[in-house]
């Protein structure tokens, strides 16, 4: 066997191991744990507070895409530093690929303006 597909049996190998020990230590705690159901644990819980309604609850849609909106320019933060950080060692056709990449990033924030996406309403 070569080198190569040794070190993948070793990864595979402590990848069935983590897995098998979970596994075990959640069958192991399953048998060990009391067990005492009653109707109090299956309500929803909200903070402290008894629960008002039903359980389904319609949440709006312009949260969620508010929230993907900042997980998106929040991670093309992390594309920016790396470039911040070697500069000079990229020149200027680094300079010219980053302002390509922030000039889309600023189509896209302008996009969603436009199209209200930002109201918080």
């Amino acid at each position: 066997m070569s080198d190569f597909l040794r070190e993948y049996l070793i990864v595979v190998i402590f990848g069935v191991l983590g897995v098998g020990l979970v596994g075990a230590f959640l069958g192991l705690a399953s048998l060990l744990r009391p067990t005492r159901p009653s109707a109090q644990k299956y309500i929803a819980y909200e903070s402290g507070s008894d629960p008002v309604g039903d359980e389904w609850s319609q949440s709006q849609v312009r949260y969620y895409i508010f929230a993907l909106l900042f997980v998106m320019f929040d991670v093309e933060a992390v594309f920016i530093f790396p470039w911040a950080t070697r500069l000079e060692a990229y020149g200027y056709f680094g300079l010219v690929e980053m302002a390509i990449f922030i000039f889309i990033l600023v189509l896209g924030l302008a996009y969603a303006w436009r199209k209200g996406v930002l109201r918080w309403l």
